[in-house]
């Protein structure tokens, strides 16, 4: 394991994106277990995209317009979708009612729906696809005489580190929850803010391309 992979790899997990929005909102509204649970469905949604690069299917969304454009339109209505849910208080920035102080009117989501939803923000985006079709294989020697065992083991390391960040993301979002929950008008701009990252990222990734 290089230290060039390490770095790189903590570069983008810790960058902005879907993922981290979502653990954030989740910690924020929903507390520490339900942002851990969050950060797991996140690092369970690359998995498809890292079998999809060694299976060779995401040269299929490289080099395919329909099946990038299919792909990516399904993403950018799920991510609307999340931005909408979130303005109306159904979404990721709903407070859950067992959720502790200030907390009140959502019903608690079970892990399974959370999973389900950090699995989808992360599967309906094909960009992830195409980054490890480039990222992982740079990591790989050509004499590499198990070249799929040593993808297998970049991309779990992969996946670990991006459960460590989301979950130390969503377990600080979730320290400070009681003083963003106990302050409506907090609440209030946080959930605008939240709906507007999510249409935002939506829009980045309508503009995607391949």
């Amino acid at each position: 394991m290089t230290p060039e992979f390490l770095i790189t790899s903590l570069i983008v997990v810790a960058s902005p994106g879907t993922g981290v929005l979502l653990t954030l909102a989740a910690g924020l509204s929903r507390g520490a277990r339900a942002s851990t649970v969050t950060a797991f469905g996140c690092t369970l949604g690359i998995v498809p995209h890292m079998a999809a690069a060694m299976l060779g299917l995401a040269a299929l969304l490289h080099t395919s317009a329909v099946a990038f454009q299919g792909l990516k339109i399904l993403g950018v209505l799920y991510l609307l979708y999340m931005a909408w849910a979130t303005l109306k208080e159904q979404g990721a920035l709903s407070v859950a009612a067992d959720a502790g102080p200030g907390a009140e009117g959502a019903p608690p989501l079970s892990a399974g729906r959370t999973i389900l939803r950090a699995v989808l923000v992360n599967v309906l985006n094909p960009k992830l696809s195409i980054f490890f079709l480039a990222f992982l294989p740079q990591f790989v020697s050509d004499a590499d005489p198990q070249p799929l065992a040593r993808m297998l083991e970049l991309g779990g390391v992969f996946m670990a580190l991006t459960f460590a960040v989301f979950a130390v993301y969503g377990l600080f979002a979730a320290a400070v929850r009681d003083r963003v929950v106990s302050r409506p008008r907090v609440m209030a701009w946080m959930r605008r803010s939240f709906a507007a990252a999510f249409a935002a990222l939506g829009v980045k990734l309508a503009l995607a391309e391949r």
